[in-house]
């Protein structure tokens, strides 16, 4: 049986649940605490990760440095550093779902206030202003009018320069809700409606939204697996959106987290996980 070792920062009901369906199937599991740890750019000692790596530090860019850390070395991480790079990045992953031809909201990239609001003008209000870089609903902006986008804009620029690539969206005519499918390699094992909360656009669970059973329908394994290959291979949290015309993915999440899922969905998601990675480092 291949022994699976975990990088985690914080621990989590997700990486808890992680490690005790690990011992239901008797596989051999190291959790690494990387938060205090060091490491020696020229020298990783492979042994001490065992057969493949589950990357599950909550910080983006902990993640991703270590995920480059070792797969230079040649240690099998999961999600990879490729899929880490485009899925932890919004342009990024929009830009890949677009050439896979998933259907997305239309957006817009801009890099100053006055670029931005022509850009808005050509997309409509309503719109939405999202960082490139962001998680759990932060630092999103609904935008109504110019008025709003001025303002929002405004405060963009005195932040840190990630937060001045400008990503605009549409806001999408759906229903008060959203859906996370969850794929693993080439399944979709669960899926829920995310609920925004009275009084709210938003549908994070992290801001109140509610987790309920999504039916795994053919158009949502569909577009959940087409929108998981445009990314990469490995373990993602796929974000879709109901319009009139359908579904489209607007988000691909990395590091996803399913605490709110397993309940609402009777499904042992990271069951699931552990038999893929069980059956990927066996190939390997």
């Amino acid at each position: 049986m291949p022994t699976i070792t975990m990088l985690y920062d914080t621990a989590r009901w997700e990486e808890k649940a992680l490690i005790e369906a690990a011992k239901r199937r008797d596989v051999t599991f190291k959790p690494i605490e990387c938060k205090d740890q060091y490491y020696n750019l020229a020298k990783i000692d492979k042994a001490e990760y065992g057969d493949i790596v589950l990357q599950r530090c909550v910080s983006y860019f902990r993640s991703l440095h270590l995920t480059a850390l070792l797969e230079a070395h040649g240690i099998k991480v999961v999600n990879g550093l490729h899929e880490a790079i485009t899925a932890g990045n919004k342009l990024f992953t929009t830009l890949a779902l677009i050439k896979a031809g998933v259907p997305t909201p239309r957006t817009m990239l801009a890099f100053t206030p006055e670029g931005s609001l022509a850009a808005l003008e050509e997309l409509g209000y309503p719109a939405v202003i999202k960082p490139v870089i962001g998680s759990w609903g932060r630092l999103l902006a609904l935008v109504n009018d110019k008025e709003a986008a001025e303002a929002v804009l405004e405060d963009r620029e005195h932040m840190f320069p990630l937060y001045q690539v400008y990503y605009l969206q549409e806001k999408v005519d759906r229903p008060p809700r959203d859906i996370r499918a969850f794929v693993i390699g080439d399944r979709v094992v669960a899926a829920i409606y995310r609920i925004s909360p009275e009084g709210s656009w938003r549908t994070n669970t992290s801001r109140g939204g509610k987790a309920v059973n999504c039916p795994i329908t053919k158009e949502v394994e569909d577009i959940c697996l087409r929108a998981a290959r445009a990314i990469g291979e490995g373990i993602f949290g796929v974000d879709c959106m109901e319009t009139p015309n359908g579904l489209v993915v607007h988000e691909v999440n990395n590091t996803t987290e399913f605490r709110n899922s397993v309940p609402a969905t009777g499904v042992d998601i990271p069951g699931y996980i552990i038999d893929y990675l069980v059956e990927k480092a066996k190939r390997c």
